[in-house]
């Protein structure tokens, strides 16, 4: 199950995510959003875990706790949208 980990400090690194939710179960993946031209933190990202309940679990556990000065929000992530591809810009 992805889940979606909203409202992210700006100092926050894959590694502490991972071992946040890694006392839950395993964790196969995390990925943190940040700003393509900056590289700065957009304040959220993704945590992938590859047993349901253990995810359901961890969802119900550290949702609104905090991290780092800010209080998480947790949620299953939705699928990607596919955008409609735009013309060439004259």
């Amino acid at each position: 199950m992805k889940i979606h980990v909203g409202n992210l400090a700006e100092n926050v690194t894959a590694d502490d995510l991972k071992g946040l939710f890694s006392t839950f179960g395993e964790v196969s993946s995390v990925d943190l959003i940040t700003d393509r031209w900056s590289g700065r933190s957009k304040g959220f990202g993704f945590v992938e875990m590859l047993n349901n309940s253990e995810a359901d679990k961890a969802m119900k556990s550290l949702n609104n706790t905090r991290l780092k000065e800010q209080f998480i929000k947790l949620s299953q992530a939705k699928p990607p949208v596919k955008r409609a591809q735009r013309g060439p810009r004259y």
